[in-house]
C-alpha cells in the first residue's frame, strides 16, 4: 500500500503543505530516506508506543508475543488497546493490509505480512488483503497493465506462501472487485474535498484524476467487512509507520461520518537496505533481497551489505562491532532469527568483538538461504491453491 503522489512534482513546499516535517531523514507515504528517528516519528505522528502492558495483554491471548513485538520491530500503535478491549468483550476484529504491485516482492514486504499471519492465527480472525493494481498502473506511467497484472500474480504467490488461512483470507485486486468496492469508495469520496486530498498527498494540477480519487478506494477496505456483513466490525491494520498519516488523515476522519469504527493500526519499522541509510526498495534492486533471488545470489548480496564492524580485525577484537547499524544483524534480528536466546548471543558476541563481521554475514547468509529455499517451495505450491484466496465480483 502506498500513498499516491506524482513523484515528478515533489518539492520542499509540497512536503510542508502536506504537513510532513523535514529533517535529516524523510518518511512520507511514498518515500523513505535517511536514518529514521522512530522516537521522533511517534511524537510527530501522535502515535503510542507498544508498552509492556500491551505485550502482557497480547500474551494472555496468544501464549507468547511474536518476536517482532518483543524486539519492538512492531513498536507503535493507534488504538491497539481498543482492539483488545473489543476482542475481550467477544467482538472480533478483522485485519487489513495490502500491496501495490509495482515490482517483485522483497524481504521488507514480507516483514509485516509475517506478523499479520501470526495475528490471524492467534486471534482466529479474517484478513482482507488489497492489491492496488489500479493505483500502480496510474501512478507509474512506464508500467503497462500487463506488467502490473503479472506483478500482482507473483506478489500474491508470496502472500499465500506465508501460511494464511484460505478460509479466512480474502485477497482481491481492485480492478477485479471494483463493483463491490465502488459504493463504499464513493461514500468516502463524497466527504473528501480536493483541498483535503491536496494537503495530505500533495496533488497538483498535473496529477491525474484517477490518482486523486484513489485514496477513497484504499480507505474503503477499512469498512468493507462491515458493509458486507451489515454490522460494524473493528479493523486493525498492520503496516509500516510510513502509512499512518494516510489512515489518520482520511480513514479515521471519515469513519464517524459514515457510522463506522475508526480503523486501528499497529506499526512496524523498516527493514534496512543492504546499504546504509535506506529501506529495502523494489525500485532499487541493489538495496533488496527478493523472494525470487537464487539463494546463492542472496548470499552474495548479504556479504556485500553495510557492516557495523571495525576497519581492522585488531580494532574489532578490541572495541567490538555495532549491530545497530549492521544490515546483516538487522535481517537476523527483525525477520530471520526467531530464537530470542540465539539472537541475544549473536548480539553479545558481536558487541564484544568475539564475532567478526564476516562471520556475522555468514550466519545471516545461511539463514537467508534456508528461508528463501523454503519460501520458494511454498510459493510454488501456492499456485495450486491460488483461486481459494481470491475475491472477485
Amino acid at each position: 500500500m502506498h500513498y499516491l503522489h506524482d513523484k515528478i512534482i515533489l518539492t520542499k513546499d509540497n512536503l510542508l503543505n502536506a504537513g510532513i516535517k523535514l529533517a535529516d531523514y524523510s518518511v512520507t507515504p511514498w518515500e523513505v530516506k535517511g536514518e529514521v528517528d522512530y522516537d521522533r516519528l511517534v511524537r510527530d505522528f501522535g502515535t503510542s508506543y507498544i508498552d509492556q502492558s500491551l505485550l502482557d495483554r497480547v500474551k494472555t491471548h496468544t501464549g507468547e508475543p511474536h518476536f517482532m513485538l518483543k524486539r519492538k520491530v512492531f513498536f507503535s500503535h493507534r488504538d491497539f488497546n481498543w482492539i483488545l478491549d473489543k476482542y475481550e468483550k467477544g467482538e472480533k476484529f478483522f485485519l487489513y493490509t495490502g500491496r501495490g504491485p509495482s515490482g517483485d516482492t522483497h524481504l521488507g514486504h514480507l516483514l509485516p505480512w509475517i506478523f499479520t499471519q501470526y495475528l490471524q492465527e492467534k486471534f482466529g480472525v479474517e484478513l482482507y488483503f488489497q492489491i492496488t493494481d489500479d493505483e500502480k498502473y496510474m501512478y507509474d506511467r512506464s508500467l503497462t497493465r500487463k506488467q502490473v497484472s503479472e506483478f500482482a500474480y507473483e506478489n500474491i504467490l508470496d502472500i499465500i506462501a506465508l501460511g494464511f488461512d484460505p478460509e479466512k483470507t480474502f485477497i482481491f485486486k481492485n480492478t477485479e472487485y471494483i463493483k463491490t468496492m465502488y459504493k463504499i469508495s464513493t461514500d468516502i469520496a463524497k466527504h473528501i474535498t480536493f483541498s483535503t486530498a491536496k494537503g495530505i498527498f500533495g496533488f497538483q494540477n498535473s496529477s491525474n484524476i484517477g490518482m486523486i480519487f484513489f485514496p477513497s478506494l484504499q480507505a474503503a477496505t477499512c469498512f468493507l467487512p462491515s458493509e458486507l456483513k451489515g454490522k460494524n466490525i473493528p479493523c486493525l491494520i498492520p503496516a509500516a509507520i510510513d502509512q499512518d498519516d494516510y489512515w489518520r488523515g482520511i480513514a479515521r476522519e471519515i469513519a464517524p461520518k459514515l457510522g463506522y469504527y475508526k480503523p486501528a493500526q499497529i506499526h512496524s519499522k523498516f527493514l534496512p537496505a543492504l546499504q546504509r541509510g535506506e529501506k529495502m526498495s523494489a525500485s532499487k534492486p541493489n538495496t533488496a533481497i527478493f523472494t525470487t533471488d537464487e539463494p546463492e545470489v542472496a548470499e552474495k548480496k548479504i556479504k556485500s551489505a553495510f557492516t557495523g564492524g571495525r576497519d581492522t580485525i585488531e580494532e574489532h577484537r578490541k572495541h567490538g562491532g555495532n549491530p545497530d547499524v549492521d544490515s546483516a544483524f538487522q535481517y537476523l534480528y527483525m525477520i530471520l532469527e526467531e530464537d530470542d536466546k540465539k539472537i541475544s548471543e549473536i548480539e553479545a558476541e558481536y558487541r564484544a568483538g568475539n564475532l567478526l563481521s564476516g562471520e556475522l554475514k555468514q550466519i545471516a547468509a545461511e539463514k537467508t538461504k534456508v528461508f528463501l529455499k523454503e519460501h520458494q517451495r511454498k510459493r510454488e505450491s501456492a499456485k495450486k491453491t491460488f483461486d481459494k484466496f481470491i475475491l472477485r465480483d
